[in-house]
């Protein structure tokens, strides 16, 4: 994909289904009673793995033009999967499976894409073993694929070392077969969605702080699940309206839990003129049309409880950054490392390579803004969100972008580009 410098972009936009929630409405509809209606489904590769694996389980799942139908069967109605679960590129997938088949009566096996058998399994197979669970990685490396010999589980306390809705998520769908109540403590809150989300389909999960804890073999029945817009797919529009001079746009119905609205924050604390209208509530889930307007921003500070909020929207926010007066400085976000790539070096190399003055930190990265931005050829490197953030970088930079291997965004958003285009005049 090329790109070049922007005009104005203006219009209405709506993004897709938020992917978190997505997962784990199909997930949780899977092993509940009666049918789960979800509106809005996230159409992209990631969450049609999470379909195609229950499938393999034995769950119906029927894709029609206004909603996906999860026939349920219930919290042991799983059947021994009739293939190798192939996760594709999902980290979620895959660990949050790895929870519910820790409890099942039955073996499977893990797989997925060349990114997943390098992304970290550990955070989840040590939690996981504590409670009596048998999750070996195959090649010893404790990577994808896995092998989980369903086993009765325990209920335990863990206190995770990092802030990860997908090991928290784990840990509380492993609770669900365990033989007592399971409890996590986290650094920093991570995303909420499996809480809500859980006791929205009937079970019993209560939050302190930072420890969540959740009773064993709850009554779970199907549930109406209306999808808001993905904030971490907002997120890049934001930027783009905020960054193209005369810009203003407004996202609709976009999905704004407070453990997820980390941006907005960081955009505020940037000097943006946004504003949330039309804001509303559906599964307890917080939801509002957002309205952006080109703004002239500041450099700032982006660290410690912050980062969980916002962790998918980094690369992003180091494109605003570069744009911005002043110095930004994006601490503790090591987590980074270990996404589809390693998004804290791909982010410092190729800002760099479009002029911009960024020194790379063992935690994060120094921004110093202002520098204008010129055009260059990058490598997605087959992550989405770097294809994404550095689109919108070229709206405002000079001359032509090249972004290779860009059809990558087809993981979480396969109308990306087209969607951009709509806003151009």
């Amino acid at each position: 994909m090329k790109f070049r410098r922007s005009t104005p972009l203006k219009g209405e936009i709506t993004v897709p289904g938020d992917k978190s929630i997505s997962h784990r409405s199909v997930m949780l509809g899977a092993i509940s009673k009666g049918t789960t209606s979800i509106t809005n489904f996230l159409e992209g590769a990631d969450c049609l793995s999470t379909i195609d694996c229950f499938r393999k389980m034995g769950i119906e799942v029927e894709r029609k033009p206004e909603e996906i139908l999860i026939h349920g069967k219930g919290l042991h109605g799983l059947l021994a999967p009739s293939d190798t679960l192939d996760v594709g590129n999902s980290g979620t997938t895959v660990r949050l499976l790895s929870g519910l088949l820790a409890g099942q009566t039955f073996q499977s096996t893990l797989t997925g894409d060349d990114s997943i058998q390098k992304r970290p399994m550990k955070r989840i197979i040590t939690p996981l073993t504590a409670m009596g669970g048998e999750i070996k990685s195959i090649r010893d490396n404790d990577c994808v694929p896995l092998q989980i010999q369903g086993r009765p589980l325990k209920g335990i306390h863990y206190d995770s070392p990092v802030s990860s809705a997908q090991v928290k998520s784990c840990v509380l769908l492993a609770g669900l077969y365990a033989d007592g109540p399971t409890s996590i403590t986290e650094p920093y809150v991570s995303r909420n969605h499996s809480e809500l989300m859980l006791r929205s389909f009937g079970a019993s999960v209560t939050s302190k702080d930072t420890t969540v804890t959740i009773e064993p073999e709850p009554e779970l029945t199907g549930q109406k699940v209306i999808m808001p817009g993905d904030i971490s797919s907002a997120a890049y529009f934001i930027a783009a309206g905020l960054l193209v001079p005369g810009s203003e746009i407004l996202i609709k119905n976009v999905g704004t839990n407070p453990t997820r609205d980390g941006i907005l924050r960081v955009c505020r604390q940037m000097g943006a003129d946004i504003q949330l209208l039309d804001q509303k509530e559906h599964c307890q889930e917080p939801a509002a049309d957002i309205l952006v307007r080109y703004s002239s921003l500041k450099g700032t500070e982006i660290h410690g409880e912050l980062i969980p909020t916002l962790i998918d929207e980094l690369p992003v926010i180091a494109v605003m950054a570069a744009f911005a007066e002043g110095t930004t400085v994006i601490r503790d976000a090591q987590e980074l490392k270990v996404k589809e790539s390693n998004r804290l070096d791909i982010m410092v190399h190729h800002l760099q390579a479009m002029g911009a003055d960024v020194t790379p930190t063992e935690d994060g990265m120094i921004i110093r803004g202002g520098t204008p931005l010129h055009g260059a050829t990058l490598d997605s490197h087959l992550d989405h969100r770097i294809a994404m953030s550095f689109a919108v970088a070229s709206l405002a930079a000079q001359g032509e972008t090249e972004i290779t291997r860009a059809d990558c965004v087809n993981i979480s958003y396969p109308r990306f580009y087209e969607d951009l285009q709509s806003l151009q005049y």
